[in-house]
């Protein structure tokens, strides 16, 4: 049997046993099911959030970036700290993706930018850099639990067919987490932009060459990124909360999301984060002991059977 076909028949068999488990799942409580659902939904929506920064500076710029953690649970604390002083959500929206933009910039031009193509050395820089950064975060806001207050527009509950009413916040998460998805693939692959940083991922010295600042292209696509991890710390510290380890949480839910789902492809960091928030989420629902190794199941059968990922691609 071809490594072709013994795939097929994996995926097969994988996706029967989930429609099996989807059947029984209703018959038994429709209503806890497919509020599970809902909240896999939006806990996927989240994870690539976060993931998809990850995605585009490690997965295409190659950047082994471990502080990304920190760059959320910075966001976080920005934000929270401008919105209790300003009363207004979309001020910290903005001012904790600004700031872990910046920060994410700074990292860039100052560290990772005289270590290109040195794994190790980035991997052991990172980790430096987020323990750092944890600690003057846990120094500066201190170890208690925060939330933001989303707008009063926002506080309400949609209906739903089943659930009767779920949380309007949740649903429009995911609805942005799905636009914010189909802009970064519009930025990779129909833009200009997007051209010259995968060009400069796959001959960097051609790309300079042709008269293209290739350090620019790669700091602007790292504070994207970083940008986008703040984001998901604003939008999860108001679905869930804030607090000391969060950092550590989300960095591995990355890791997970992109190995997963596929090093490089925004399309990868999508489903990754989906069959992730979904295992996550019915493994605690279902069965709440062992909820965890749903998620990390799924990492064994990536690695074993698909280690480039589920769309990656052999390089």
């Amino acid at each position: 049997m071809t490594s072709r076909l013994q795939q097929r028949v994996l995926w097969s068999a994988s996706g029967a046993l989930l429609l099996a488990a989807c059947v029984a799942g209703l018959a038994d409580n429709a209503r806890l099911f497919t509020l599970t659902l809902l909240n896999g939904l939006t806990l996927a929506a989240l994870y690539f959030l976060v993931a998809s920064g990850f995605t585009l500076v490690f997965g295409l710029m190659r950047i082994v970036n471990l502080a990304h953690g920190s760059l959320f649970l910075l966001g976080a604390y920005v934000g929270y700290s401008v919105g209790q002083a300003s009363g207004s959500w979309l001020l910290a929206l903005m001012a904790g993706t600004l700031a872990a933009a910046l920060a994410g910039l700074a990292m860039q031009l100052l560290v990772f930018r005289h270590m290109e193509g040195e794994d190790m050395r980035q991997t052991l820089v990172s980790i430096g850099l987020s323990i750092v950064l944890a600690d003057l975060m846990l120094w500066f806001w201190g170890g208690d639990v925060y939330q933001f207050d989303a707008p009063e527009w926002m506080t309400g509950r949609m209906p739903m067919p089943i659930v009767s009413a779920y949380p309007t916040f949740r649903v429009l998460v995911l609805v942005a987490a799905v636009g914010i998805g189909l802009l970064l693939w519009a930025l990779l692959n129909r833009t200009r932009v997007g051209l010259m940083i995968r060009a400069g991922v796959d001959d960097r010295q051609m790309l300079s060459a042709s008269g293209v600042n290739v350090h620019l292209v790669f700091a602007a696509t790292f504070a994207i990124g970083a940008g986008l991890a703040g984001l998901g710390g604003v939008i999860g510290g108001t679905v869930l909360s804030i607090s000391p380890g969060e950092d550590v949480r989300y960095l591995l839910a990355s890791l997970v999301v992109v190995i997963v789902g596929g090093i490089g492809s925004i399309y990868g960091a999508a489903l990754g984060a989906l069959l992730i928030g979904l295992a996550e989420t019915f493994g605690l629902a279902y069965a709440p002991t062992y909820g965890v190794v749903f998620t990390f199941a799924l990492l064994v059968l990536a690695l074993a059977f698909r280690p480039e990922g589920i769309v990656g691609s052999k390089r």
